[in-house]
């Protein structure tokens, strides 16, 4: 055969080859990057375990401190990856930051919020709910935290592999609840602290939701259907931003400075009135200069809340950080202090590391795992414009900040949630209102049939109803998933 017949079918043959290397090249990088997120988060894991082994080397108890503090890292991953969508979420979904940045501020402001201001909650988890002298012994007690601890992990991760945003706060007292019952009955439970947690987890949506609508009803009414929005904008953007401020110097006041000096509550109010009104006088010449030439329509004032809404999202992951850390190293201080100490009853002394682990993990969770539920949170529950979505954050910040204050282990995702939904709800409610006001000036004007209100409706109502399924389920199920690890432990420990 000659060289000239040769060589073109050698080529072809040759250039399938490549074709089907460069297919199996694109097939084992298409298998690989779903696996490389959990890889990570497994590498995070064991590098909070062997961080642990090096500062309790030779301590009391110091093999159970390092499983703790593995299963501790593994809860906070599932936090960030979870939870945090709750914060970014209305942003993103306005389109005012885009995924990156919203992982980057949440990252900064998460770590912030928890190092700094996360404490009080931390000890409400780990001993306001199971009282630790009904366990008995100290190894019964520690047993019981490591079940709640990894009971509340595994739920809340299998509730993210299917797309669900349950409570993590939800998770983590479901699991104390139920290996303190399985550790010690029924009586080992504070029903009193139980009692006073489930109802802000009816209150808490509805507060945030209120909130929520009343903000936007206000820019409504003073910005939006103004014959001069521009100019009202002016007026009412400071004042809107001066309340956010004021309301977040007066819980860092609070929180963020009582490792350097006591202030006490009416202080930190002034303190807070005082930067509010500071920063609202500061903010009227940036607005006016904002404002200076933008046309007469709504989406002129989508530029004027960008700003406010990325500052708002940022000082709601600082209270997310502070709030829901507890749910990651809550129990995990717990096992630290009786695994060091052999006391179990008295309060917790909680170590630097021990918090550095939650927040970290919480931050590395959500730069894995977060965007899938950050989308579904910003643009799937109802539309969202950068006034909807900075009444959302408002609302949501404000009652985090409240529940962190008092110490009450509050669900960060029925609050935003229940802040979208507010927005979204009350807009269908003021477009129905506008709708009658208009019919009745115009009596001709034509009316929509039930058929055509259907399709306005503005939210969602199948996520409405799995939400409202998954927090339902969420308590019992990591409940009786803790009760059935704690006796496996019983059992393998003997």
């Amino acid at each position: 055969m000659s060289d000239k017949n040769f060589e073109p079918r050698h080529l072809e043959t040759l250039d399938r080859d490549l074709d089907r290397l460069s297919s199996l090249e694109a097939a084992n990088a298409f298998v690989a990057r779903p696996m490389a997120a959990p890889a990570l988060a497994a590498a995070f894991i064991l590098l909070a375990g062997l961080f642990a082994a090096f500062l309790v080397d030779g301590s009391n108890g110091a093999l159970v401190i390092v499983l703790a503090a593995a299963i501790g890292a593994y809860m906070a991953v599932n936090i960030g990856a979870n939870d945090v969508a709750n914060n970014m979420g209305p942003a993103v979904g306005a389109n005012v930051l885009t995924m990156g940045g919203a992982i980057a501020i949440a990252i900064i402001f998460e770590s912030a919020g928890a190092l700094i201001a996360g404490g009080d909650v931390v000890s409400t988890v780990a001993k306001g709910i199971v009282s630790p002298e009904s366990t008995q012994s100290a190894d019964i007690f520690i047993q019981a935290m490591m079940a709640a601890l990894f009971s509340a992990a595994l739920w809340v991760n299998i509730a993210t592999w299917v797309g669900a945003p349950v409570s993590t706060t939800h998770s983590v007292v479901g699991g104390v609840m139920g290996a303190g019952i399985a550790a010690a009955g029924f009586n080992a439970v504070n029903w009193g602290t139980m009692a006073a947690i489930a109802a802000s987890w009816v209150i808490s949506p509805l507060l945030g939701g209120v909130i929520a609508a009343a903000f936007l009803w206000f820019i409504k009414e003073r910005i939006i259907y103004q014959p001069d929005k521009i100019a009202a904008a002016r007026k009412w953007v400071p004042v809107l931003v001066g309340i956010m401020a004021g309301a977040f110097s007066a819980y860092l006041a609070v929180k963020g400075l009582k490792k350097i000096v006591k202030i006490d509550f009416s202080t930190a109010l002034g303190a807070g009135l005082v930067i509010g009104i500071a920063i609202w006088l500061i903010l009227i010449p940036v607005i006016r200069k904002q404002a200076k030439g933008l046309e007469n329509r709504n989406r002129s004032l989508k530029t004027l809340f960008s700003i406010p809404l990325i500052v708002s999202a940022a000082f709601l992951s600082f209270a997310h950080g502070a709030n829901d850390v507890a749910n990651a190293v809550g129990p995990l201080a717990a096992i630290v202090s009786a695994s060091s100490t052999g006391d179990f009853t008295s309060a917790i002394s909680i170590p630097f590391w021990v918090m550095m682990i939650g927040a970290f993990g919480i931050s590395f969770g959500l730069f894995l795992f977060g965007p899938k539920l950050i989308r579904m949170v910003g643009s799937e529950i109802t539309k969202l414009n950068p006034m909807r979505a900075f009444c959302v954050a408002l609302s949501a910040a404000i009652t985090v900040i409240v529940a962190s204050w008092l110490g009450l282990p509050v669900s960060s995702t029925h609050i935003a949630v229940g802040g979208i939904f507010g927005v979204g709800f009350f807009r269908e409610w003021y477009a129905e209102r506008r709708l009658v006001r208009a019919r009745q000036s115009v009596p001709d004007r034509p009316f929509h049939t039930p058929s055509e209100r259907r399709q306005r409706k503005l939210v969602r109502r199948t996520h409405a109803m799995t939400i409202a399924a998954a927090w339902i389920i969420t308590v019992p199920a990591a409940a009786a998933l803790s009760a059935l690890l704690f006796f496996g432990i019983r059992l393998v420990t003997g």
